[in-house]
């Protein structure tokens, strides 16, 4: 392994450590999910808090829809954040785990030749260049199983989801209205637009460009992707998600992730800044006045 890449891992580690800090699998019935990020409530970082009544009926706005609006934890997912598909075998950097695909049942991209090269590229020798350690945005579905908890706006017209990690956020009409954009015109999050369909939410995403990874693992797609997303709250506290990515420059089929997001309970959560400040340096550029390798920027 090459310098660069030596020093990737490391810093894949390092996230590694976050997430096991950020994420916590599922508490004992009745007692408050373990908490990401943020602060405020009693318990402090990562601390379960107290036993909670059983879930309650799904809370509704005063046009009678699903009301997600509130604090949000996707939870740990099968380690989707760090590879989406299954992974069963732990590597430097990347411990071992289910990830997040439904469909194909071997939970695997269906990626065609090209596509599979590429991704074991970038896993081999270009985990330096995750968009996150550049201060990207994550985009679709990747955003939606990042760590450390989001929020949720809800209007009659809009849907607002605004995430601690890296000020990332989706502003998403439910109006049913067409996509706006030009298929030349290419965006980090993307062209979502939403719809009900009776208590589920549909939100179909297209103008996505090419320079978001599916997860930090280095799985990719193309800016020919389109993503449909359903949200469907299923008691007060949980919401079920699902996503399905078609990609024909990319896939062989559409493939599908599936998990939950659960409402944060922590009593007087705030939600904190986790910035990624304009001139980060990942570890393999580092100047060496700051303890790295690179004689320039």
């Amino acid at each position: 392994m090459r310098a660069g890449s030596r020093y990737a891992a490391l810093a894949a580690a390092i996230l590694v450590l976050m997430s096991q800090i950020a994420f916590a699998q599922d508490p004992p019935a009745g007692q408050a999910p373990a908490q990401g990020a943020g602060r405020g409530g009693r318990g402090g970082r990562g601390g379960r808090g107290p036993a909670l009544p059983p879930p309650g009926p799904v809370p509704k706005t005063a046009d009678g829809r699903p009301n997600m609006s509130g604090y949000w934890n996707a939870g740990n997912n099968g380690g989707a954040v760090f590879e989406v598909q299954k992974h069963p075998v732990a590597r430097p950097g990347f411990a071992a785990g289910n990830g997040a695909i439904v469909d194909p049942p071997d939970g695997m991209i269906p990626y065609q030749p090209w596509a599979a090269a590429k991704a074991k590229d970038n896993f081999e020798h270009h985990l330096a260049d995750e968009p996150e350690l550049h201060c990207y945005m994550s985009g679709l579905p990747n955003q939606m199983y990042r760590q450390f908890g989001f929020q949720i706006l809800q209007t009659p017209a809009y849907v607002a989801m605004n995430w601690e990690f890296m000020h990332s956020y989706r502003i998403i009409p439910t109006d049913n209205r067409a996509h706006v954009l030009p298929p030349s015109k290419k965006l980090f999050q993307g062209d979502s637009v939403g719809h009900w369909e009776g208590d589920t939410l549909v939100v179909d995403t297209t103008n996505l460009n090419d320079r978001t990874w599916l997860d930090s693992a280095g799985n990719v797609h193309t800016d020919e992707m389109h993503v449909v997303e359903r949200f469907t709250m299923v008691n007060d506290r949980t919401i079920n998600y699902e996503a399905t990515m078609e990609d024909p420059k990319a896939f062989t089929q559409p493939w599908k992730v599936a998990f939950t997001f659960a409402r944060n309970m922590q009593p007087n959560y705030e939600q904190m800044e986790f910035a990624c400040i304009e001139g980060n340096q990942d570890t393999e550029h580092y100047l060496e006045s700051a303890g790295g390798r690179a004689k320039t920027k």
